[in-house]
């Protein structure tokens, strides 16, 4: 009937695994939405030029007898002004939390590999990732992480390349 620990714990950790990729993909669109918003609004020091356009013509209205009473147009809703309380709050700008999703990740590789005390695969490090709930993004999680490895190995930071897809820390 009740879950064990080992089950709550694994569910919870899918859980988090599938908040983390929502969490991207919510950062992802509000991006894109942002992007566009900015390509739509005209450039403040260059004034647009449209083509002259003409007067609208009139819709030729249906013919009404003088018998027939004029409906008379339905009042437009008048907005009112939402109370400061009520105001969604600003939230980080969009990357904010893909960026900490991706230093967390190398942090966790980092100690993944200070725990084993020898060089790792990537494909054995993103193994130890997702056991902790962590995600990537892309098809492959593990040619992601290599291509996060080596990129970090080649700044030369805490990761040294040992081989293919082998890595190390560098102390």
């Amino acid at each position: 009937m009740f879950l064990s620990e080992a089950e709550t714990e694994a569910r919870l950790d899918a859980l988090r695994r599938q908040r983390a990729a929502l969490d991207r993909a919510i950062a992802e669109h509000e991006l894109y939405l942002d992007l566009g918003r900015r390509l739509a609004r005209p450039a403040a020091a260059e004034p647009v030029r449209t083509a002259p356009m003409e007067p609208p013509r009139p819709d030729p209205a249906p013919r009404v007898s003088p018998e027939t009473p004029r409906a008379e147009p339905a009042p437009r809703p008048v907005a009112e002004p939402v109370p400061a309380a009520a105001r969604p709050q600003e939230e980080p700008p969009a990357g904010t939390t893909a960026r900490q999703e991706g230093r967390r990740l190398m942090e966790e590789a980092e100690e993944i590999l200070a725990e084993a005390g020898r060089p790792m695969h990537a494909a054995e490090i993103w193994e130890r990732l997702a056991a902790r709930g962590l995600t990537l993004p892309g098809h492959d999680p593990v040619a992601a992480l290599n291509t996060r490895l080596w990129k970090r190995a080649k700044g030369g930071t805490v990761f040294r390349r040992l081989g293919d897809a082998v890595y190390g820390l560098a102390t």
